[in-house]
Parts: C-alpha cells; sequence; structure tokens
C-alpha cells in the first residue's frame, strides 16, 4: 500500500523525494496532459490537447477530463499543504464537438487556514471567448509539509491519438464485475495521492462511467451529452476495491440523472464519495 507523506513530516529531504516520486508517478495529470505551473518546472501551459478517448459516443468532451483538468479545490498545492478535495461540481456550456484544446482559467476565491474555495472557466484554447464548462469546488488542507519544497520535473505521458486508444476506465483499472457494479481495484501508487488516498482522478473516471452506463440502460440510447456533475468527497479512500453504487432517475424531456455512491469495500465498506451526473439525449 502507499505511504502517507505526512509521516515524513519531520525529515524534510524524505519528504521532498517521496512527493518528487510520488507526483511524477500519479497518473491522473500526466495521461490527460495536464501541467500545473505551481508545481512543474517549465513553462506555464494551462491547455489539454483533446484525443479520442476523452470524448462520449456523441463526440462531447468527457466530464472526467474536465474535472482532472480544473479540479478547483482552492488553488492549494502540494508544496504548501497536504490537499484533499471535499467538493467539485461542472456545468456544462458546449460540449466541444470540434475543439482541438481547451484551457483552464482558474480563480482563487478565498483560502484560509485550512478551507480554500476556487472556480475556473474552461474555454476553446483556440477561440477564449468559446466556454465549455464551468467548475467550481472546495478543498482542505490536512497537513503541513515541511519548508523548502522546490517544483518538480514530470515527465509526460506522450500519447498518439487514434482508434485503438483504450477508454480512460480501463487505463485506471476499472472494471464492470459480474455483479453489475463498475469498480476501481485495490489502492496502488499510480492512482494515489501523496497522503496514501485515492486520487480524485480515477475517481472522477469511475464515476463518470458508471453514471453513463446506467443512463443508457435507463434512456436506451448512447448519444448523451453530459450535463452537469456535483461530486462530494466523503473520506479518503484508503484500501480498495472501490465499488459505485448507482441510482438511475429518469425526468422529463429527455434528461436523465445518475446518483452516485462509492464505498471502500476493503475498509468496511465505508462510504468514500457521493455525487450526482445529469445527461440529456441528442444533441
Amino acid at each position: 500500500m502507499p505511504r502517507d507523506i505526512r509521516e515524513l513530516r519531520e525529515d524534510p529531504a524524505a519528504y521532498a523525494a517521496e512527493l518528487r516520486q510520488r507526483w511524477g508517478g500519479l497518473l491522473s495529470y500526466r495521461y490527460i496532459g495536464r501541467s500545473w505551473s505551481q508545481m512543474d518546472l517549465g513553462p506555464t501551459d494551462n491547455t489539454v490537447t483533446l484525443r479520442s478517448d476523452m470524448r462520449s459516443p456523441s463526440g462531447a468532451i468527457l466530464l472526467a477530463v474536465l474535472g482532472i483538468a480544473a479540479p478547483e479545490g482552492g488553488g492549494m498545492s502540494d508544496l504548501e499543504a497536504v490537499p484533499n478535495p471535499v467538493i467539485h461540481s461542472c456545468q456544462v456550456l458546449d460540449p466541444g464537438r470540434d475543439v482541438r484544446r481547451f484551457e483552464v482559467l482558474s480563480e482563487v476565491l478565498k483560502q484560509g487556514r485550512q478551507m480554500a474555495y476556487s472556480r475556473s472557466r474552461i474555454v476553446d484554447a483556440d477561440e477564449p471567448g468559446r466556454v465549455l464548462a464551468l467548475t467550481q469546488g472546495q478543498g482542505v488542507s490536512i497537513g503541513t509539509p515541511p519548508s523548502g519544497l522546490e517544483k518538480m520535473p514530470v515527465e509526460p505521458i506522450v500519447i498518439e491519438d487514434g482508434p485503438d486508444l483504450p477508454p480512460l476506465w480501463q487505463v485506471f483499472g476499472a472494471e464492470r464485475r459480474p455483479d453489475g457494479h463498475w469498480v476501481l481495484p485495490v489502492l496502488s501508487s499510480g492512482v494515489a495521492s501523496p497522503d496514501a488516498a485515492l486520487h480524485l482522478g480515477p475517481q472522477f473516471v469511475l464515476l463518470e462511467t458508471a453514471a453513463f452506463d446506467l443512463a443508457v440502460d435507463a434512456t436506451g440510447t448512447d448519444q448523451l451529452q453530459a450535463v452537469s456533475s456535483h461530486v462530494m468527497f466523503l473520506a479518503r479512500g484508503k484500501a480498495g476495491p472501490f465499488r459505485a453504487d448507482a441510482e438511475p432517475v429518469v425526468g422529463s424531456a429527455g434528461v436523465a440523472a445518475v446518483r452516485m455512491t462509492l464505498h471502500d469495500e476493503g475498509n468496511g465498506d465505508r462510504a468514500v464519495t457521493a455525487g450526482s451526473y445529469q445527461f440529456r439525449i441528442g444533441q
């Protein structure tokens, strides 16, 4: 199991080495191609280049991709805190079917001693006046790192777009069990945050995949466009496997929603995350 970096608080050199290893090996941001000027060495680049595996069957940008690119936990970095997400929400204005790259424009709203709040505007990087989505979120600091930490080199994962790319859920290790539940495997370092908890990236991927799957069953079509999501992080996912329980709710006028609860089966089946996803049929 991954080690909680807070155990190294009194050894700055060991803490820095562990953070370099964990940040450099974290799959979420590297796989979608998101860099962070607060953490990464190199020029500032708040854009993400879209690939076919980042889109739904209708061609719309996946909510998981938007959420990973703009988690909006209050603007806290791992160099100044041990951040954990609390709430994240996203509203889609434009599915971006013809967009090649998007840019995240973040705004810190408030940072306190423990709680922080931020929001973002996600725009077409080649046409900045075209707004694709809005995200907002709340984060909490659960620890303070030693002083003097420096930005780190991160090796990007170079992925060529093409029809044979695996779906994101497969990359993050998710699967649909014979009992019908979508699950993530036992916690590993590639999907764990530095405090040894399930990172929000694989959670976003699993929850949207399970929600979409159920919405397709409920509506009879996969030509669904994600409209919004609201996710609440209840507790740290510490063991796994992680099981998504889902409840479809079909509304009127071609709208469907799915309520989700993610459970840590290896930690007393504890509920760690809850959320809701809304979809609309057609264009």
